[in-house]
């Protein structure tokens, strides 16, 4: 194969790959600094709580057939409905006649108990904001199968731009006498601040 080939292939892999995780590139750095100061960003977390009633018919199929693990379809649709949240893929905790779902998600936390002798609900639920929000993204917090994979592959995409990177820094490097002191900067900075300044 030619060489202008193998550049152009390589060039090509250097901006497809950068346009692909461009956006996640962006949000991983900006949450970058939000997460190193968390301490200084001020959060006022939102509490919202509710009270409700069970329908005295399901409350009364419950009694008759208590479950000790699983949600039943008509007390699973009551709740989704009573509450306005989704209930896919939550463990259902049963003790003593009672349940309890926790219900995390990016950027806060909720959960519902419900005592089935009584039929009392009560739901919690806590915002801690849109900051919260993409730092729990970009850790990967209660985010989700969908989340996990796309951040594996932003990962492997970031991979790949950073090679196809050096390699075209060392097809022009001939031109440019700073290209591998920049790039032996980059790799020796970090690795002397994690040995000097991290204990």
């Amino acid at each position: 194969m030619p060489h202008s080939f193998w550049l152009g292939t390589l060039r090509q892999w250097h901006w497809i790959s950068s346009a692909l995780c461009l956006a996640g590139m962006l949000l991983f750095a900006v949450t970058g600094i939000t997460l190193n100061h968390a301490a200084q960003i001020e959060a006022k977390p939102q509490v919202t709580t509710r009270l409700a009633q069970m329908p005295e018919p399901l409350q009364a199929s419950l009694h008759d057939k208590m479950p000790t693990q699983g949600l039943p379809l008509a007390l699973r649709q009551w709740l989704e409905a009573e509450l306005s949240i989704r209930l896919d893929g939550r463990d259902a905790e049963w003790s003593d006649g009672e349940l309890y779902i926790g219900l995390p998600r990016p950027g806060g936390d909720a959960w519902l108990s419900l005592d089935v002798e009584s039929g009392a609900l009560e739901y919690e639920s806590t915002d801690r904001g849109w900051i919260a929000y993409l730092n729990d993204l970009h850790k990967g917090r209660n985010t989700g199968t969908a989340w996990f994979w796309f951040i594996d592959v932003f990962a492997v995409l970031c991979v790949v731009f950073s090679l196809s990177g050096l390699l075209l820094l060392q097809r022009y490097a001939g031109n440019r006498p700073s290209t591998w002191p920049m790039v032996g900067l980059g790799l020796v900075l970090p690795v002397l601040l994690a040995l000097l300044f991290i204990h």
